[in-house]
């Protein structure tokens, strides 16, 4: 995406219509996809930018071109296909991207995103035709802040940054990992209103371990083993450096870091900028979000649950912090609460006495005199079997990415003590996922209460249709970050997700139907982004994380969420 400075291009409203003055030669208008309309372009905007004979005589209606462009989807006959189509669409004409994918969001979601996302990633160097976003190269080290200096805008408001070291579940992709990017600031628009002109992608290539790039002639990355120690952290410190000295209130998503690299990232950064790992706390406030839905359709209590937590990497961590800071709300002690929540990494079960644990499990390491009481085979290697027939969990969480690991027999001993099982196989693409609904549903005889990382079609079970959620970050992470972005906080905390899982869980249709989904439809989710946005503006005024609050909340929140409408334009 690019934008020419505000020396040359002014937004403003008129009575609610965006108005913006352009002071750019016709082609450099048609070749921005952010301001250019196609042929939208009226007749009285053509005479005055000089756009005739450039354009088709006809000016079409927005709702034209949306008929043109979804039957164009329409006839894509590939997974691949269709995004590729909207990710031209995107590069070309912004306003009617976004337009398409606001008139069909489920449709078009899972080519925007998960799990379509996961093949362009795989396919990056080989699909590559038009850039977006910025790459800044380890070989590019002492350049840094000139680099960020020549990106051709005046203003960003959000970055979405990745080193490409864990793309879902697909590992080490290298700069291939700029697709995620990509598509999550594609949903921030969409689904939260942050308007595209002030969103920028950015990707660290570092290198890669991933000796299939290295080997493809192909790629378009630095040909260098992965980048890791003082080097690797001196090389972020550069770039958080620069890109806050350019844009000194931008908000940074860190994206797809690797569990030794994005917990140690988020410490490092959380209290000096406005910052947020979308892996650690945007998956735990969708996964809290969706447990609480679970929960209060059976009317229970968060903090009497038991959770087994299988995956214990960032983001299986951060889901512990913020099960853990839910439970104190309601009134549980830390230690109460972590004593509920079991955490499984590739030894087994967590605990105290465990030998070589990481930093991230010992946090949730359950002590060793408690667990010596059930009188396992082996202390050191307690399987998921095991922990569910000692610890009786009511929750059972998979962030492992270890395919079908939620087995019969694991689903049958969790439902000997529970009459209706949580359980979130969230690994992600769905060839990494701990279970297929159909057969967790299967097993617990249609009692197990379901939501999954990518999206499932409904299942048919004895005569009923059960709708399953997706426990997708958007629908927690666009509000989010446009509350944050509207009342200029200056920090985002844990209690914001907190908050934003409180509002999207009443939003569960599990509320009204026991047996329906945890999360809402997708149709629904600009409005509930709105009041996640308001809910975490109050938030950050409630922490004093705001220099300088507007003085109605509610009003900047619905000023700052972009519609997917052409603006009108003037020449400057």
């Amino acid at each position: 995406m690019k934008e020419k400075s505000m020396t040359e291009i002014k937004r403003r409203f008129e009575n609610g219509e965006e108005v913006v003055e352009i002071g750019l030669e016709a082609s450099d208008i048609l070749h921005d996809p952010v301001l250019n309309k196609g042929t939208a372009f009226t007749e009285e905007e053509r005479h005055e930018l000089g756009l005739h004979g450039l354009l088709p005589f006809h000016t079409s209606t927005l709702e034209e071109q949306l008929k043109r462009a979804y039957g164009k989807f329409q006839k894509k006959e590939t997974d691949i296909g269709r995004y590729a189509f909207l990710a031209s669409l995107q590069n070309r004409n912004e306003t009617l991207f976004y337009a398409l994918c606001s008139e069909h969001p489920e449709e078009m979601l899972p080519y925007i995103y998960t799990p379509t996302v996961g093949d362009a990633s795989l396919n990056y160097s080989n699909i590559y035709t038009e850039n977006r976003g910025v790459y800044i190269s380890y070989p590019h080290k002492e350049r840094i802040e000139e680099i960020v200096n020549n990106i051709p805008r005046d203003r960003v408001d959000v970055i979405v940054v990745t080193d490409g070291a864990r793309i879902l579940g697909l590992g080490d992709l290298g700069m291939g990992g700029m697709a995620i990017p990509v598509g999550k600031l594609a949903l921030y628009s969409l689904f939260g209103g942050v308007h595209p002109a002030y969103t920028l992608p950015i990707t660290l290539d570092v290198g890669t371990n991933n000796q299939n790039l290295l080997n493809d002639p192909l790629y378009l990355g630095w040909r260098h083993e992965r980048l890791s120690g003082p080097d690797y952290d001196a090389f972020v410190e550069a770039f958080v450096q620069a890109v806050t000295k350019r844009f000194p209130n931008v908000l940074i998503q860190w994206e797809d870091f690797a569990k030794d690299q994005a917990q140690p990232l988020l410490d490092r950064y959380r209290e000096k900028v406005c910052c947020f790992n979308d892996d650690i706390q945007g998956t735990a406030g969708v996964v809290v979000a969706g447990l609480l839905a679970a929960i209060k359709g059976m009317n229970g209590d968060i903090k009497e649950q038991r959770i087994v937590l299988f995956g214990a990497g960032s983001a299986g961590i951060g889901i512990a912090e913020l099960l853990t800071q839910a439970m104190m709300l309601e009134g549980a002690s830390r230690e109460e609460a972590k004593e509920k929540i079991f955490v499984m990494g590739r030894n087994g079960l967590a605990h105290t006495g465990s030998e070589g644990l990481d930093d991230l499990k010992k946090r949730f390491a359950q002590k060793e005199e408690a667990i010596e009481k059930w009188g396992v085979k082996d202390m050191q290697h307690i399987p998921l079997l095991e922990t569910i027939q000692h610890a009786k969990p009511t929750i059972l969480i998979g962030t492992s990415t270890q395919p079908g690991t939620f087995n019969e027999e694991i689903v049958t001993e969790m439902k000997k003590h529970v009459a209706r099982p949580i359980i979130f196989p969230l690994s992600n693409p769905t060839s990494r996922s701990e279970a297929h609904p159909k057969d967790l549903l299967k097993w617990t005889q249609g009692q197990a209460l379901i939501a999954t990382g990518s999206p499932y079609k409904p299942i048919e079970h004895e005569g009923k249709t059960y709708v399953i959620g997706q426990c997708n970050n958007v629908f927690i992470f666009p509000g989010v970050g446009l509350g944050v972005i509207a009342v200029g906080a200056t920090r985002v905390t844990d209690a914001m997700f907190l908050k934003a899982a409180d509002v999207l869980s009443k939003y569960a249709p599990v509320l009204n139907n026991p047996y329906a989904s945890l999360f809402p439809r997708l149709t629904e989710l600009r409005a509930i982004s709105l009041d996640v946005a308001i809910a975490v503006a109050k938030q950050a005024v409630e922490e004093g994380v705001c220099q300088s609050p507007p003085a109605d909340l509610e009003k900047a929140v619905r000023e700052a969420m972009w519609e997917p409408k052409y603006a009108r334009y003037k020449k400057k």
